[in-house]
């Protein structure tokens, strides 16, 4: 007996583990070579091919990403490519803003925040493809430089909680042009700001109901060790072209926001 069903739309809901199995190795890969959570990747996958419903998807997204980004992370720490101290400052404001901007979400017009964050995007891609950051790394830090971590955070927070996006397209971009990280410590210290983000979240969507537990194990699972060797190839990659392959994640990314700039808000995930 075929044990596949159809989903929501007419899609293939493949209750074998294949389905799965193969969003999370091509997830976890992602989340290695670029240093994000791997969400605009997953979610629509989880979607379109598995049939699972939107906001379930993006519980179900930011749970597998626990394990997914503690791989990736992994493979970074090996590299020495982690900015603890900035990371955790990030953290500090992200996880102020994120709480800010979930109660926004009812008071904030999320359609034009979408299409300026996609423009913003846009012209950051932009950004990357004229020509490659110049950066020699990041400075020590000072009381000064200390708040503006802080501040790169709580905007973060901001606009995951408005937007349902993670951190990472945010973030690796603010690292590298405003505070001169080099591109391999930018994606570790991105990854370092994601997973805990991702535990919190994770804890806060299995209280709502908004996650598959099973389906968010299974797909972790499966991109642990692919996220692994992308976050080790992420270091062999020349800084021109890993400028040019982010810059295509965020025309991704910017298309995705715009495609659903009339959907309501889901709870956020990590990208």
């Amino acid at each position: 007996m075929n044990k596949s069903k159809w989903g929501r739309g007419g899609h293939l809901m493949n209750n074998s583990k294949w389905g799965p199995i193969g969003v999370g190795v091509a997830t976890g890969f992602l989340s290695g070579l670029f240093g994000v959570g791997g969400g605009i990747l997953m979610v629509p996958c989880l979607v379109l091919l598995l049939g699972m419903e939107q906001r379930r998807a993006h519980g179900t997204s930011l749970g597998a990403m626990v394990l997914i980004s503690a791989s990736a992370l992994g493979g970074f720490l090996l590299e020495g490519s982690v900015a603890w101290a900035p990371g955790l400052l990030i953290f500090a404001g992200a996880s102020v803003g994120v709480t800010v901007g979930t109660s926004l979400l009812d008071r904030v017009p999320i359609r034009l925040l979408r299409v300026g964050f996609a423009l913003l995007l846009l012209a950051t891609a932009a950004r990357f493809l004229a020509i490659a950051p110049d950066t020699d790394g990041h400075s020590d830090i000072t009381v000064a430089l200390a708040f503006a971590y802080v501040a790169c955070g709580l905007a973060t927070g901001l606009l995951s909680g408005t937007m349902g996006v993670g951190g990472g397209v945010i973030m690796i971009p603010a690292l590298i042009l405003l505070f001169g990280f080099v591109d391999p410590t930018a994606k570790g210290t991105s990854l370092l700001v994601i997973l805990p983000t991702s535990i919190v979240g994770t804890l806060r969507n299995r209280r709502s109901g908004n996650i598959d537990p099973k389906s968010a194990l299974t797909v972790g699972t499966s991109g642990v060790a692919s996220a692994f060797v992308g976050a080790l190839g992420a270091s062999a990659l020349s800084p021109r072209l890993s400028g040019i392959l982010f810059a295509i994640l965020l025309i991704v990314s910017a298309v995705q926001m715009l495609r659903h700039a009339n959907d309501p808000s889901p709870s956020s995930e990590a990208i």
